[in-house]
């Protein structure tokens, strides 16, 4: 084959298996959430950026659907961040100042895409190299407290591959300029789209005994076969851990991860699975919330603690601070700790929750 059916094979198996992956994510939505959701129009995005990586303008898709292809390559920063987080994180949400910055990317890509200004180009590179660096750090930072095994593990591959992906983009547009696409280059970068492709589909694929003998057995998948697998626990654990609780343990607000397995005094990957799989905490910071808002309850509902101010109860419960202890027990309770200080002291049941989320399941991680 020739370089340039080379090139054109590469572009067009990336373009096909993401845009199969987004119809699989998207039909599967309602189970996925918003994973799945930020998949599509990433999909979208990274195709637009394949159609019109190579150095051959015979190749490239022209007119409309050029045009088109030249805009959504812009927009693959964005859609790449968002989904990485809403992947790594059940709670994430655009919001605040990630929301501000996804949304002044899409607007200076869709200006640098229709004008020439020649500031637009500089400024979405200084923009792009601050969200790689926010979602490299927001990938490590939680990895600590992270108890599903597999997400907790696929954080560092991720922050080097797609983090990676991106940084040398933006380098070589910084170094090189914009106009910089060699064959040799832009091959490198359409296989590595396609080898993301080809190791999210092994991912989320799987081969069910039966599926093409049309059997009736019973479908299990894997992931629930290894849930099935790793649900017992160590009896001594759960005796070691109930001790510690019963101690306090959750109530020191500096408590880490890493200090909890060493007072544990096993393994840190046992540790893990029993907090994970034996007491369904998805991270170990929901683990703490649940028992500091448990004390925060006992102590909001003491008739003996009336007195006690709110930030007080909530400092002594193990939160760092009243904003964050107001947050997780309007998330956790569906009402405010006064609120329910109030019914509770007056003999009643706590307030009806507006919601309780309890502890999110994780449906789509890598």
């Amino acid at each position: 084959m020739t370089p340039a059916q080379i090139d054109v094979a590469l572009r067009l198996a990336a373009i096909v298996i993401l845009l199969l992956l987004a119809w699989l994510l998207f039909r599967d939505r309602a189970r996925i959430g918003l994973p799945a959701l930020l998949f599509a129009p990433m999909a979208l995005c990274l195709s637009g950026f394949v159609a019109g990586n190579t150095p051959d303008p015979a190749l490239r898709p022209a007119g409309t659907v050029g045009a088109i292809a030249h805009f959504a390559s812009g927009c693959t920063v964005v859609f790449l961040w968002y989904f990485c987080l809403a992947c790594f994180d059940p709670r994430f949400r655009p919001r605040g100042a990630v929301l501000a910055a996804g949304l002044l990317w899409l607007a200076l890509a869709a200006a640098d895409r229709l004008t020439a200004l020649p500031f637009l180009s500089p400024v979405l590179v200084a923009l792009g190299f601050a969200i790689v660096a926010h979602l490299v750090w927001r990938l490590w930072a939680d990895r600590e407290g992270d108890l599903v095994e597999r997400r907790h593990d696929a954080r560092i591959t991720v922050a080097l591959l797609l983090g990676g992906l991106l940084l040398a983009d933006l380098l070589v547009d910084l170094v090189l300029g914009f106009a910089w696409r060699p064959r040799a280059f832009a091959l490198a970068q359409n296989a590595t789209v396609l080898g993301f492709g080809l190791w999210l589909a092994g991912r989320i694929l799987d081969a069910r005994a039966g599926v093409l003998s049309f059997d009736s057995a019973p479908e299990t998948s894997l992931s629930a076969r290894n849930e099935i697998a790793d649900a017992a626990a160590d009896a001594a654990l759960h005796a070691r851990l109930a001790a510690l609780i019963e101690d306090g343990i959750h109530l020191d607000p500096d408590l880490t991860f890493a200090g909890f397995v060493q007072r544990m005094s096993a393994p840190e990957k046992a540790v893990r699975r029993l907090v994970n799989h034996a007491l369904g905490f998805d991270h170990f910071r929901a683990f703490l919330n649940h028992h500091r808002v448990v004390e925060a309850k006992r102590r909001l509902g003491d008739p003996a603690r009336a007195s006690d101010k709110v930030i007080a109860i909530a400092l002594d419960s193990g939160f760092a601070s009243l904003p964050s202890f107001n947050r997780v027990f309007r998330e956790l309770e569906g009402c405010t700790p006064s609120a329910y200080r109030a019914a509770a002291l007056a003999g009643a049941a706590a307030p009806p929750p507006e919601s309780r989320p309890g502890f999110e399941q994780r449906s789509a991680v890598f």
